[in-house]
């Protein structure tokens, strides 16, 4: 499909599967050459970053523990500064190397949010990884230890992103099309 129409919004492919499947395939090997013979604990960040977590994660080669957090920042289209936690970590992090799962990594409040509060709970390391990074959104000063692919800060759905909840679950990532209006 080149378009697809979620709610009251239009929008055009941007990035295919196979693309994807590039990009995660580089974040797995990286991850599995940085931590072979480490036992991470993967922090998934729900809900958008389930279908990467479970790519990454099935490359990896060695023991590991997945644990998953839900944390809110959307309100439709626009990301908002107001982190809110609706499911919390239920796993010991003290002394452990966490490594964050997250589908995209726009400001960089949530993130900046996340990563303290893992430190905050005596983390050894924490590192990061996520499909997708938008440099001209980013407003933290945090290191993104593993990125798959870097955008333009455009609002995007499919492979795990959604729009009020549609688009999850479409294969390829598809961006917004700005709709013009007559004055």
């Amino acid at each position: 499909m080149s378009t697809v129409r979620l709610h009251d919004k239009t929008f055009t492919l941007y990035l295919t599967k196979q693309q994807i499947e590039e990009a995660v395939n580089t974040v797995a090997q990286r991850l599995n050459k940085d931590l072979k013979g480490k036992k991470p604990i993967f922090l998934v960040v729900l809900n958008g970053a389930f279908l990467f977590a479970a790519d990454v994660i099935r490359q990896f080669e060695g023991d590991c523990e997945v644990c998953f957090v839900k944390l809110s920042s959307y309100s439709g289209t626009l990301t908002t500064t107001h982190v809110r936690e609706i499911m919390g970590l239920d796993m010991e992090v003290k002394n452990r190397l966490v490594v964050v799962v997250e589908d995209i990594i726009d400001t960089g409040i949530t993130m900046d949010n996340m990563q303290k509060k893992l430190i905050g709970l005596g983390a050894r390391e924490v590192k990061i990884a996520t499909l997708l990074f938008k440099p001209g959104a980013f407003r933290k000063k945090f290191k993104i230890d593993y990125i798959g692919i870097e955008i333009p800060n455009d609002f995007i759905v499919g492979y795990g992103l959604d729009y009020d909840g549609l688009g999850r679950n479409l294969p390829d990532i598809y961006k917004i099309i700005k709709e013009s209006h007559a004055q």
